[in-house]
């Protein structure tokens, strides 16, 4: 395979999940292997797995994936991981503290921010909160609000989608309709909105959400801002599940993710789709590319 490829780290996730099926399959596509050099990381593996069931170890183990990507990354031995799901209960179980792999990972990288941004071939949404209560996820501040605007607007061009528009979706309903709902829209996103305009970033709002993302998809702005993790991933995955990727930026890395989870159901049983795989490790080769050139490394 060619040595100007990059290399891209893939972890199977959990092993009693749908990971290492899933990886199996889209690297015996030679459409995908046409594109990088894959590493897959799927050792150590428990010595007893139960597909489909629940495991203190499996849980433990598919973080140790994680840490042994992130640091081949780290250390520039590849461009970018692909990551296969984990289940939060089986990590759990193993006594590791753990609220989302966007965390993790931005914990293992040193990061002191960190933002989920889900890819499509219609629309990106980056959100400003993901994994914590709601009750919390509203307790915005204008820093956070622009700084996702911010990041939002530097990987449009890693997308291949420069100066493109981008829609900031209000908290509340309707925008908070000048106070009626709520003043966060007022007080905390407008500035932020205001700000970001004024280094020449092309972005509107506070827009009222429920009207945000159709403009989106009809091709009038290219990325969406959502507030909280539901307010961006319903309409994304309603959109297109099997195709819609997961994305950790503010690293120092380069990391994609299917978005969808272990599927404990139908682990082991040869039924998991590989298409959300496959789309994660285009995306992460195209990030790669746009990016930054690859590094020479040694196959």
């Amino acid at each position: 395979m060619s040595e100007s490829l990059p290399v891209i780290i893939v972890t199977v996730g959990d092993p009693a999940g749908v990971g290492p099926e899933v990886v199996r399959k889209a690297l015996a596509d030679p459409a995908i292997i046409a594109l990088a050099r894959w590493r897959v990381i799927d050792q150590p593996a428990p010595p007893h797995i139960t597909m489909g069931r629940l495991s203190a170890e499996c849980g433990r183990v598919a973080l140790e994936y994680v840490r042994q990507a992130v640091d081949l990354c780290l250390r520039e031995e590849a461009n970018a991981m692909v990551t296969a799901p984990i289940n939060k209960e089986a990590v759990a179980l193993s006594g590791e503290e753990f609220t989302g792999h966007t965390e993790f990972i931005a914990a293992l990288c040193g990061a002191a921010e960190s933002y989920m941004l889900l890819v499509n071939d219609r629309l990106s949404v980056i959100h400003v909160s993901t994994h914590r209560s709601l009750r919390s996820a509203c307790e915005l501040s204008p820093q956070r609000v622009l700084d996702t605007i911010r990041m939002g607007h530097q990987s449009l061009s890693w997308l291949g989608v420069p100066n493109g528009r981008i829609a900031v979706c209000g908290l509340n309903p309707h925008a908070g309709e000048n106070g009626l709902f709520g003043d966060e829209d007022q007080k905390v996103i407008a500035p932020a909105v205001e700000a970001a305009q004024a280094e020449g970033i092309p972005c509107e709002g506070p827009l009222p959400p429920d009207t945000t993302f159709l403009k989106g998809v009809r091709g009038q702005y290219q990325m969406v801002v959502a507030m909280y993790h539901d307010q961006g991933h319903i309409p994304m995955k309603l959109l297109d599940f099997e195709h819609t990727v997961n994305v950790t930026l503010g690293l120092p890395i380069i990391r994609t993710s299917v978005d969808h989870g272990t599927a404990f159901d139908i682990a082991g049983r040869g039924l998991a789709d590989a298409e959300n795989m496959k789309a994660a490790m285009k995306l992460a080769v195209t990030m790669v590319r746009n990016r930054v050139a690859p590094s020479p490394i040694s196959p």
